[in-house]
């Protein structure tokens, strides 16, 4: 009884530790596949010059908790790699709502997408849910940006940079 009792809790073990090890996308991959097309219904910020950059496109909304508490490390990663990359946060909210809302400060550029073209494209399920494009237009990283063991962090930025980038 001992040994199965054993087998068991190692066989869940098992099981749990599979189920960590893949990462759930909360939206449809498009993961080394040309991203969707590129739409918003209004830009809260300048329009970004976007070609040659990898850009990454954080789908976000004020009353998000996980989405406010990314908004930091995007404003981060906007500064370290603005040579390379663009940094956009679009929300579906009215225009009013986004603008409203001042802590945390969004310090990239920043759209509304009352239609959520792109986002309904993606399918996207959760938020906040990224996607980081490279410059011929290819999805390079997607999904929840804090997923733990997921995480965006530069040095994912980082890599996909080297890898990615203009050769």
């Amino acid at each position: 009884m001992k040994t199965f009792l054993i087998f068991l809790l190692m066989l869940f073990s098992l099981f749990g530790y599979s189920q960590q090890a893949e990462k759930n996308m909360y939206a449809k991959s498009f993961i080394d596949q040309k991203a969707p097309e590129f739409n918003v219904t209004k830009w809260l910020t300048k329009q970004p010059v976007t070609k040659g950059k990898f850009i990454l496109i954080d789908f976000w909304a004020t009353w998000c908790g996980p989405c406010k508490k990314a908004i930091p490390e995007l404003n981060e990663f906007s500064k370290k790699f603005s040579k390379e990359l663009v940094v956009i946060g679009i929300s579906g909210e009215k225009e009013e709502v986004v603008l409203k809302m001042k802590s945390p400060k969004i310090e990239y550029f920043s759209a509304i997408d009352s239609m959520r073209t792109m986002e309904r494209t993606l399918e996207v399920k959760g938020i906040p849910h990224v996607i980081l494009i490279d410059p011929n237009g290819i999805v390079r990283w997607q999904g929840f940006p804090l997923l733990e063991g997921f995480e965006l962090t530069e040095k994912v930025i980082e890599d996909i940079i080297l890898k990615y980038g203009k050769k």
